[in-house]
């Protein structure tokens, strides 16, 4: 079908199901929370390297966090719980507890829990000290430019997932670019989800397997447009660039809305910026559970 003069593929999302958590960062300042919650974000690309994958799911205000100090919130997500504490413990530990005026409190409220604090606190080489605040637990940290306060516990959730995505194919790259990140912008605005790579947008898709032993995933070459005529290609000619937006939810259903609304704002566009057709990134419903069709998202 096309919308818009766009065409869009008969084709469907493979996700994964992942575990997930989700902190507030407050600072003195939203500059300063934002500051610390980027950097630990760093590197949370992609559990096929990173070990985790992170990103900013909204800014909160002063009124609604534990301190009543402007904050972030950030989710992360990793393949099993016990995947995510040490993220936890070195990105905390590395990124919030040493940016100036920082704090960190649960972001996910659920019943199963992960053990925040353990880590950070023992920074404080038993000079830090415990506050126990109706059934919330805080750890006071003695730092330089006072303390660092961090919430005992944050929420977990075994329901989440990883991997939802759509790929914009076109004719002109700046112009792809310009609709991809328009498209990006929507799906920010969608509670629950993050796109944790670079600007949301990832270049390099990829596939299951590589011809180089150890290499757990490699590029995927049908969808690269210097392949096409050497490779089995999903191009057609005139194509000159692929950007794939890749999205991680706490629900199934906050990945589904966050896709309706990328595709929604990347069709509102049209062809007028070199978008072609849009497609999605599967392995033949053989390895994830979830399964986004796109002509249901378009329904």
């Amino acid at each position: 079908m096309k919308v818009n003069g766009v065409a869009i593929d008969d084709t469907f999302a493979e996700a994964f199901g992942m575990s997930g958590t989700g902190l507030v960062i407050t600072a003195d300042t939203a500059k300063w929370a934002r500051i610390a919650a980027e950097t630990m974000c760093g590197f949370g690309t992609s559990v096929i390297g990173c070990g985790a994958e992170c990103g900013i799911d909204r800014e909160v205000p002063a009124a609604e966090t534990p301190d009543g100090r402007p904050g972030v919130r950030v989710l992360l997500f990793g393949f099993s719980p016990d995947s995510l504490l040490p993220q936890l413990r070195n990105r905390v530990g590395q990124c919030v507890l040493t940016s100036p005026g920082s704090a960190c409190f649960n972001g996910l409220d659920a019943e199963t829990t992960l053990a925040l604090s353990a880590g950070p606190r023992f920074f404080g080489d038993g000079w830090q000290t415990a506050k126990r605040l109706g059934k919330r637990r805080y750890w006071r940290v003695p730092v330089m430019d006072g303390e660092f306060v961090i919430e005992d516990k944050c929420g977990l959730t075994t329901d989440g997932v990883g991997g939802g995505n759509l790929l914009l194919i076109g004719s002109d790259r700046a112009g792809l670019l310009e609709t991809t990140e328009a498209a990006v912008a929507a799906i920010a605005k969608i509670p629950d989800v993050i796109t944790p790579f670079p600007g949301g947008i990832v270049r390099s898709g990829s596939k299951v397997g590589s011809k180089y032993k150890g290499a757990v995933a490699s590029t995927n070459d049908a969808f690269c447009p210097t392949l096409r005529g050497a490779t089995r290609s999903e191009l057609e000619p005139g194509t000159i660039a692929v950007l794939e937006i890749v999205i991680d939810g706490l629900t199934s259903a906050a990945v589904a809305s966050a896709m309706r609304a990328g595709l929604a704002a990347a069709t509102s566009i049209g062809t007028a910026k070199g978008l072609t057709r849009i497609s999605a990134g599967n392995y033949g419903g053989k390895l994830g559970q979830h399964h986004y069709h796109l002509k249901d998202l378009l329904a």
